[in-house]
Order: C-alpha cells, then sequence, then structure tokens
C-alpha cells in the first residue's frame, strides 16, 4: 500500500483515534468525563447533580468498580467522582490521577450531594447527559455515540455548544472513513505499512495491557478467570486466555493501572492485543512482527465493530477475538487468505454471546472468543473452514463481516432492550 494513498492514511488515523489510553470500564468513565466538563462549565463544586443516561450506559455502569473511588460502583458514584476531582481535559483518563486526600472527600460528597438518574430514550445508544448545579447556576453537557464526544453545552440556559447527535450511524463528521476498511487493505497495510507511523501507539498497548494482565494474574481481582485458566494447565493458548481474562479481572474490579483500548472498549483492546503478544513471545518472533501481527488483529477488530456501533446487546469481546485470532494467524504466516478464513471461522461460533454490562463475567467471556479466534485459525491450518451457507456465513469475508454485524446491530436489538430490562427491574 502506497504511504501516501488515502487509504493508508486514513487506517493510520483510525489506529491513532481508537488506540488510547483509559482507566476502568469507559461507560462509568465517559459518566465521570461528563461530570467533570459540566463541573468546569459550572466553575464550582456542584450542590446537586441529574445524570440522564441511556439503557446501555445504565446496563455497563451498573455492577463494575469504579477506580479511584474505593471500590465504589455505579452511575452516581461515577458521576460525583468526576464532578469532586476529574480532569476535565483527561478524557478517558479523567479520574487517573487522584490524590489519597481528595477520594477520602468521595463518600462525605456523596452523602450530602444528591445525584438523580434517570433512563433516556434516545436513538443513541451511548447517550449521556449531566446537569450540575450550584446556587442559582447550572450546566449540563451531553456526550453521544462514542465515549468523549461531547454534543451539547449549556450554562445557565445559554447554549454553548450544539452538535446533531440523532445519527447514530455517523456519530463524528470529522471522523475517518471506516468503510475504507476491508480484509484485503488490512493485510496489505500490515505487510507494507512504515513501523515509525505506528510504532508509538504500538508500544504503548503493548506495555500497557501486559502491565495490567500481570497485575490481574498477581493480585485478587474479581472471579480471578486468568489465575484459573493457568490453574487448568500452562500450554501456550491457555497462557493467550489468560493474559487477556486478567486484564479484565483486573478492569472490571477497580484497578487503577490505565489500558489502550479497541472501538471505545479497554475491554477489546486487551482481547485483541494480549493473545497476540503471547503468541509472538512464544514463537520467537521479533518485535516488528509482533507490531505488524497487532496492526491486523486491531484492525480487524475496528472492521468488525465499525458496522455494530460501540455498544449492542452483542459483546464486543466476540469481535476482538476474531481480530485476536487474524493476528495470530498473520504471525503464523502473514497470509490473507488465513486471516480470511481465520476471522469467518471464529464469527461463525461464538457470535451470539449477549452482553449484560460490565463485570466480572466478562472476563470469561474474553477467555472464550480468544479460544474461539485461535480455534478458528487451527481449523483452517488444519485444512478445515465453514462455507457460504454454514448458518450465518455468506461466501466472501466481507460479506460474512457485514451478515454478522446485522445481527448485532439490527437483529439483537430487541434482545438489548429485554436485557435492560431484566437488569434494572
Amino acid at each position: 500500500m502506497e504511504r501516501g494513498s488515502k487509504t493508508y492514511r486514513t487506517y493510520v488515523e483510525i489506529l491513532r483515534r481508537e488506540l488510547v489510553c483509559a482507566m476502568g470500564c469507559t461507560e462509568p468513565i465517559a459518566v465521570a468525563y461528563c461530570a467533570a466538563k459540566a463541573r468546569s462549565v459550572l466553575g464550582t463544586l456542584p450542590e446537586r447533580i441529574e445524570v440522564g443516561a441511556s439503557g446501555n450506559i445504565i446496563k455497563n455502569v451498573k455492577s463494575v468498580v469504579v477506580p479511584n473511588t474505593n471500590g465504589g460502583r455505579g452511575i452516581a458514584v461515577a458521576a460525583a467522582a468526576g464532578a469532586l476531582y476529574g480532569d476535565e481535559d483527561a478524557e478517558l483518563e479523567v479520574i487517573s490521577r487522584v490524590s489519597g486526600e481528595a477520594k477520602a472527600e468521595l463518600p462525605a460528597y456523596l452523602e450530602k450531594t444528591p445525584v438523580a438518574i434517570r433512563a433516556v430514550t434516545s436513538p443513541c445508544l451511548l447517550d449521556i447527559a449531566v446537569t450540575v448545579y450550584a446556587g442559582d447556576e447550572s450546566a449540563s453537557v451531553r456526550i453521544a455515540n462514542e465515549h468523549t464526544n461531547i454534543v451539547h453545552i449549556e450554562h445557565n440556559g445559554r447554549v454553548l455548544l450544539d452538535k446533531d447527535a440523532d445519527a447514530p450511524e455517523a456519530p463524528d463528521a470529522n471522523a475517518p472513513d471506516y468503510t475504507l476498511l476491508t480484509v484485503h487493505g488490512i493485510c496489505d497495510f500490515a505487510a507494507t505499512c512504515n513501523l515509525g507511523d505506528v510504532r508509538d501507539v504500538l508500544t504503548r498497548q503493548i506495555e500497557l495491557n501486559t502491565a495490567i494482565a500481570e497485575e490481574g494474574l498477581r493480585n485478587d481481582y474479581g472471579a480471578n478467570i486468568g489465575k484459573v485458566l493457568l490453574k487448568t494447565g500452562d500450554d501456550l493458548r491457555t497462557r493467550a486466555k489468560a493474559y487477556a481474562a486478567a486484564g479484565s479481572d483486573a478492569r472490571m474490579n477497580g484497578c487503577e493501572l490505565p489500558v489502550v483500548c479497541c472501538s471505545g472498549s479497554g475491554n477489546q483492546g486487551l482481547t485483541a492485543s494480549l493473545p497476540v503478544i503471547v503468541y509472538a513471545k512464544a514463537l520467537g518472533a521479533k518485535q516488528d512482527q509482533l507490531l505488524r501481527a497487532l496492526l491486523v488483529s486491531n484492525l480487524v477488530t475496528l472492521h468488525e465493530k465499525a458496522g455494530i456501533g460501540r455498544l449492542s446487546a452483542y459483546c464486543g469481546a466476540v469481535s476482538a477475538g476474531a481480530g485476536a485470532g487474524a493476528g495470530i494467524a498473520w504471525l503464523s504466516s502473514a497470509s490473507e487468505k488465513d486471516v480470511a478464513h481465520t476471522i469467518v471461522n471464529a464469527l461463525a461460533i461464538t457470535s451470539g454471546i449477549v452482553c449484560d454490562g460490565a463485570k466480572s463475567s466478562c472476563a470469561a467471556k474474553i477467555a472464550m472468543a480468544v479460544e474461539t479466534g485461535i480455534f478458528g485459525w487451527e481449523m483452517y491450518w488444519n485444512g478445515q473452514q465453514f462455507y457460504g451457507g454454514d448458518g450465518l456465513v455468506v461466501k466472501g469475508v466481507e460479506n460474512s463481516i457485514a451478515r454478522f454485524a446485522r445481527l448485532a446491530r439490527v437483529g439483537m436489538r430487541e434482545t438489548d432492550q429485554e436485557i435492560i430490562k431484566m437488569m434494572t427491574e
């Protein structure tokens, strides 16, 4: 691929836009970010907070531990933390740099500061509006479609910013063109990319995601899925699953280490990267080989998710697990054909795992998604594959990706509503 081509430039832009750092699950962190922005507009510490949230936000914030809150969970905790000590310029690291003294103030602040939460009906699956009050002053901030995409700001009723947020299929007019992502293009890019254009973001992903995985394996977090896996065996595929799961164990249960995301999700960032990193080490791959394999795993994940959206009833680990399998296939052969068949095989097996919010069991779902990604590669390596007409599989990797995206985006819409209803009853 020519370095100066539009497609090449777009792929680099997508990677830089997507492989960003976050501390904590991105949905409660988005609530904290929205609250911190609202407090900044208000100009003083809020005396009262109102949060409006779409069902998918409520689902994903309900059970997960918010970091730097001494084990707190839920929307009220996330909003109060953002308002009290959030850095409104730090985006998804909004509550990453907090002193012990500030954290100690949170329980008292929550006790004296009413936080009202209401569910909102919105065309945007990711929708958060935070309004804060102090005396006669008020400020409102709304985020929609993406975790840091601010679409509305008001101060004392005066509109300071207003962007169209009613087109969830096109959340940001300034976003790169994700339709340029194809499996053929991704493999071409991975083979020819000038690694100097992406080395910094990929190296950061390796360092940060490995660090939180090792933390998850060292200490006690949630259901300790990573540790449980390693007790069942120490073979390569088990280690690959264990590292990805352990990163999620830590992240879902309050670990204060950052991760590098993929498609707006730290869990998907862990799933797409850690199995590839583990395999590269075991295979004795050179650093540049690992980086090129990570280009495949991340971009395949993003390609799959582009047709689904940030949030849905379809577990994002499925897409990232297929991406990890594709990256491992690339490590082994650097073959577009191997990558394409690995993706289709993996999607044919685990698509349909539901997302019932962020919590400890995400780590187990990640392990199963990684297992399927690896198995999808091993199937094709052993001369086996699923063919068009096998269930939702159709001829051609792009057609199959589109078919499974439709399942997630359209077919599981009512499933999503029922999940949200059950989780909020």
